[in-house]
């Protein structure tokens, strides 16, 4: 990155910090430092919410995602709308009312310890997790443009983000995301524009986007029923909305942003924006992946877009052979223009028949690059068998860094950094009250003061911040970050939404039963996803629902007296 790159990045990383510590004013207790005193209005809560489930991981994985599979991943949030629903009606009134800090609170109230215990634990594992992952995320970034061991950059930015969070608290959080996701929606729409205009003459938006058609890449909607299939209409409207419904209504994350509204209503209203806005500014992110494909049909891409492993095998013995297929590579790239070329003229003359022959001559074309890129990975495998051959987290940074002008990759690095920073911090505020409200205050120091508590917030916000770093620390081999994120909710998202559909609608199922019941669901689901059984979106209405049945026979079965002893 030029100077110009970097002033704007870290002009732009410094005043979101000292605009969110401002902001969050001095925090006196537990109530104003985890739930910024419930005071926030509808629009900060709804761009809070967004920019928690927004990380740098949709910014910078989502549009590699579009590069190699298309726009049908946008399927994965159809079922966002009717969650949002089911929540204004059913989790936010319930809520509100008792005033939890979190929501495992009211798993005590309606079950017993133990259960609520159960709950938070499932929780801060996959939190804990995930969050690593989107640590990691801008720390690719950094190591990319500085060339230096992510392990650094991985520091770095846990360092930043733990710093602001620890100080401002909640209130910071959710003032950072307002400005954040302000500047995150201008900077991808002015991103989408300027690939646009680099696009050849005589191939704008439109055939742009009718030619990654032609190519399976604008595959938007999947009608066909294939539970094996990842992203199809109904595993998008099923599996993803019993997904979206636990996130959002039992992941302290989420939960935790929507708390923070200054009434029923003001959380109403963040969780409704969220859902009308959510599916947009996803399809536009893929769409932007989508452009950079065709982009690259016209522009030579590299043989690898991760040039950390591309450099490990040219500095190897192995680097003649891996010379000699980029060689090949590129004669293949200008064979496959040409083909390229050859489809824009066709759809100039709106002959189908001409249409047809020069997209069956383009795939041939790019089916021998394809090859060349399969043999380029084994090669990297040869030299380096633990080497990552998904590169596509790698696509949209190696466009931004090698094509845009200056100033504008300082803005858009700093969008990745931005969107990091506000999902990490959400999730580490989210770790920290869960620790402090369900176990410490709880179980362990139950009558002390609220500086006391205030303090404990604050260590446990560093705390998970460590963890978190160690866990981005150990990030690199998962693939695309954006999937692997999604796949690992989904081991536990289904069993604690069952656990809260038993607490919410089937009155006379007590604890023992339920905490029971998610044990055994739990076990079952991860068979269920270690074996492939189902795409793993299905895996949160499988848990979801089995959770409930489960817990309805053993009821069932289960004498009633030990019934009892769960209302204790």
């Amino acid at each position: 990155m030029s100077i110009t790159d970097w002033i704007v990045l870290f002009a732009t990383l410094l005043f979101i910090i000292i605009y969110g510590v401002w902001k969050s004013g001095s925090n006196k207790n537990i109530d104003q430092y985890l739930m910024g005193s419930r005071s926030l209005p509808w629009y900060a809560v709804g761009f809070s919410m967004m920019a928690t489930q927004a990380s740098a991981i949709t910014f910078l994985s989502a549009p590699g995602q579009a590069y190699a599979d298309g726009m049908r991943f946008v399927q994965f949030y159809l079922g966002l709308p009717i969650a949002m629903i089911v929540l204004c009606v059913t989790f936010v009134p319930i809520f509100h009312r008792l005033k939890v800090y979190t929501a495992y609170e009211f798993l005590e109230n309606r079950f017993n310890l133990k259960t609520r215990v159960l709950t938070a634990f499932l929780f801060l594992i996959q939190r804990g997790l995930s969050t690593g992952i989107t640590i990691y995320a801008p720390a690719i970034i950094l190591s990319t443009i500085l060339n230096i061991n992510t392990v650094y950059t991985t520091l770095f930015i846990g360092g930043l983000v733990i710093f602001y969070t620890v100080y401002g608290g909640t209130k910071a959080v959710s003032y950072t995301q307002l400005l954040q996701m302000s500047i995150i929606f201008l900077g991808m729409f002015f991103a989408g524009a300027l690939i646009v205009g680099l696009l050849p003459d005589g191939v704008g938006f439109t055939k742009a986007i009718k030619f990654a058609g032609k190519l399976g890449k604008m595959n938007v909607i999947d009608w066909k029923f294939d539970p094996k299939s990842r992203y199809n209409v109904w595993s998008g409207l099923i599996g993803g909305f019993f997904l979206q419904l636990s996130y959002f209504g039992t992941d302290q994350s989420q939960v935790g942003r929507y708390l923070t509204g200054s009434s029923i209503g003001q959380s109403r209203l963040g969780l409704i924006m969220n859902g009308l806005v959510k599916i947009p500014m996803q399809f536009l992110i893929l769409l932007i992946g989508v452009l950079v494909f065709a982009f690259y049909q016209f522009n030579r891409p590299p043989l690898f877009f991760n040039q950390y492993e591309v450099k490990q095998v040219k500095a190897s013995t192995f680097s003649k052979e891996y010379n000699q297929i980029e060689s090949q590579y590129a004669n293949a790239f200008e064979a496959r223009k040409k083909r390229a070329d050859e489809l824009i003229i066709a759809f100039d003359s709106k002959n189908e028949h001409s249409i047809d022959a020069a997209k069956d001559a383009l795939k041939v074309a790019d089916n021998q690059s394809t090859t060349l890129r399969k043999q380029a990975i084994a090669v990297m495998k040869k030299n380096n068998s633990k080497a990552n051959e998904d590169d596509t987290n790698y696509v949209f940074l190696t466009f931004v860094t090698q094509y845009l002008p200056k100033g504008v990759i300082g803005l858009l690095v700093a969008i990745v950094f931005l969107a990091s920073m506000g999902s990490t911090a959400s999730a580490l505020n989210s770790l920290a009250s869960t620790s402090i409200v369900d176990v410490y205050k709880r179980m362990i120091n139950p009558n002390a003061t609220e500086k006391n508590y205030l303090l404990a917030s604050r260590l446990a916000t560093v705390f998970w911040g460590i963890v978190c770093v160690i866990m981005a620390l150990y990030a690199s081999k998962v693939g695309n970050l954006l999937e692997f994120v999604n796949q690992l909710g989904s081991y536990l998202y289904g069993t604690i939404l069952g656990v809260f559909v038993v607490a919410f609608y089937l009155k006379n199922i007590k604890g023992d039963a339920v905490f029971i019941a998610a044990i055994i669901t739990e076990l079952l689901i991860c068979l269920l996803g270690f074996y492939q059984v189902v795409a793993y979106l299905w895996l949160n209405a499988i848990g979801c629902i089995l959770l409930v049945i489960l817990a309805l026979v053993i009821s069932f079965l289960m004498p009633k007296k030990n019934l009892q002893t769960s209302l204790n």
